[in-house]
């Protein structure tokens, strides 16, 4: 409960409070990266994903744990640095740029304009399970945001 202006910020970490509701947001996670494996979009594809809602969404704790994997998954440096401003740069290719706009638009569903433009532009360059499968990592990297940004999850220096 909160003490009013100037307390202290101290919030639930509702994935450890609601055990059962958080382990339905994993498990619908590991049936998106099936989906989207299935789909033939690979895991650098999805991180970028992942990266850029988080981006938009302003999730320092999903930032932190994405970055990571899409490092992993052998994303460079470069693109990662630049992802931001994606649309300003040539390093992306029209599948991927596609995607990102797609989750971008699914990211911010009221502006229909976005929505309409990054939903033609995913129907040149996608497939409808792609399309689907972007749409998915989008809307699950969306709700492990707000998680993460409600409850305060930290990131530690390493």
């Amino acid at each position: 409960m909160s003490n009013g202006a100037g307390s202290t910020d101290r919030r639930v970490f509702v994935d450890k409070q609601s055990p059962k509701a958080y382990q339905a947001l994993v498990d619908t996670s590991d049936a998106v990266r099936a989906t989207a494996a299935d789909a033939g979009l690979d895991r650098i594809l999805v991180e970028l994903i992942n990266l850029r809602v988080s981006q938009l969404n302003g999730c320092a704790f999903c930032l932190h744990v994405h970055t990571r994997a899409a490092l992993r998954a052998g994303e460079t440096s470069q693109r990662l640095g630049v992802l931001a401003a994606w649309r300003d740069t040539e390093l992306f290719t029209d599948r991927e740029r596609a995607a990102l706009a797609l989750a971008e638009a699914t990211t911010a569903p009221a502006d229909a304009a976005l929505q309409t433009s990054a939903y033609d532009d995913a129907r040149r360059h996608l497939t409808d399970d792609e399309t689907s499968a972007v749409i998915w990592v989008a809307i699950t990297i969306n709700a492990f945001n707000r998680v993460s940004i409600l409850s305060k999850h930290p990131v530690r220096a390493q």
